[in-house]
């Protein structure tokens, strides 16, 4: 993924990887001789270290080629973009922009574009059950308004 550096400091790392439309260009290397095509992962790219992260875009008509599980992680995907359907053990269901699906580890999931435009997601996967506190019980407020410079 070409993603772009803009600030990286000891506490947090800002990258830009294009609006999504620029996403259909994005190569993910699978192995060698072996690549994907509108697949960017952010992980390594932003030093992340409890979750990973993909932008996805897909062209109309297409879909993927492969089914997949997890051994641990869930994944949410998050659709912006276009029509389609995810596949998931045996069932299908809709998607479109705002549509978001948790996905269990062992469940096999692929997706493909049934629209006319290109359908565009993040996928963030975390390991399943590892969460120990939503944004109300691991949250803490400042105690001063925050000063724009």
């Amino acid at each position: 993924m070409n993603a772009t550096t803009l600030t990286e400091t000891a506490k947090y790392r800002v990258e830009h990887v294009g609006p999504s439309e620029s996403w259909g260009d994005l190569v993910l290397q699978r192995a060698p001789g072996s690549t994907m095509k509108g697949k960017g992962f952010l992980g390594a790219k932003l030093g992340l270290t409890g979750m990973e992260i993909s932008v996805n875009s897909m062209p109309p008509g297409q879909a993927y080629p492969f089914s997949h599980a997890h051994r641990k992680n869930e994944e949410l995907y998050l659709f912006l973009t276009g029509t389609g359907a995810m596949l998931l053990d045996q069932d299908v269901v809709p998607v479109g922009p705002g549509t978001a699906i948790r996905v269990a580890p062992p469940v096999f999931r692929c997706w493909r574009n049934t629209g006319t435009v290109p359908l565009t997601c993040i996928v963030i996967q975390a390991q399943a059950g590892s969460l120990e506190g939503a944004t109300a019980a691991d949250g803490v407020l400042a105690t001063e308004s925050p000063r724009w410079p």
